[in-house]
């Protein structure tokens, strides 16, 4: 399949929170409903091809145990996505993309323009960072992932947050950021994220087309 014109942008719902806020949780509930595709920036890795080129590169920086860089984590998501267009599993002209972990920046999210529309910023806040660590604790345990329970890699991963992902709001600015309560049951949170999604005029759009 051809690459899609660069005028061609997926219609893209960000979830956006800091560590434990559930963005991963939500994330993955939306994609289980028709007209949703959700991708994690771990699902990219995850899936990485390692014998392509971007694949080496990858390789590259993790093998030295350095951050890949801006632009290829961008390229990787990229192919990715490419991918599924090319499967069928996502079909641009009638899902969402519902996108969490990524764009991880703003250098990313400038990176990220010329591929996706941001329609809605689904912000998952939560001041009560002492709930969220609680979180964060109770998940590394059950996944027997015990470094993560550590508090200073929590409290590295909240300040992490602040300084790189957080701005994205700033970046993303105006009516398309939505504000939940991220210390609500999970179904409130996704009753939240779903009553935004409905007022979107290409959500309305969609439910003409009755597929």
């Amino acid at each position: 399949m051809p690459d899609a014109p660069p005028s061609v942008r997926f219609r893209t719902l960000l979830i956006l929170g800091a560590p434990g806020s559930g963005k991963g949780t939500q994330g993955k509930v939306l994609g289980s409903i028709p007209r949703f595709h959700h991708l994690a920036c771990g699902d990219v890795f995850r899936s990485l091809d390692t014998r392509t080129t971007l694949g080496q590169k990858f390789v590259e920086y993790s093998s030295r145990g350095e951050l890949v860089p801006d632009d290829v984590t961008v390229q990787l998501w990229n192919a990715n996505v490419k991918q599924r267009v090319d499967s069928h599993q996502f079909k641009p002209e009638i899902d969402f993309l519902v996108l969490d972990g990524i764009p991880r920046n703003v250098e990313q999210a400038r990176f990220m323009e010329s591929h996706i529309e941001v329609l809605k910023v689904f912000h998952l806040s939560c001041p009560d960072r002492t709930e969220l660590a609680r979180r964060l604790r109770k998940r590394a345990l059950k996944d027997n992932r015990f470094d993560d329970a550590n508090e200073t890699v929590i409290q590295n991963r909240f300040a992490t947050y602040e300084a790189e992902t957080k701005p994205i709001l700033d970046y993303y600015a105006g009516d398309r950021i939505v504000e939940i309560d991220a210390s609500q049951a999970p179904a409130k949170v996704l009753y939240d994220i779903l009553g935004g999604v409905m007022t979107l005029d290409a959500w309305k759009e969609l439910e003409k087309m009755k597929i």
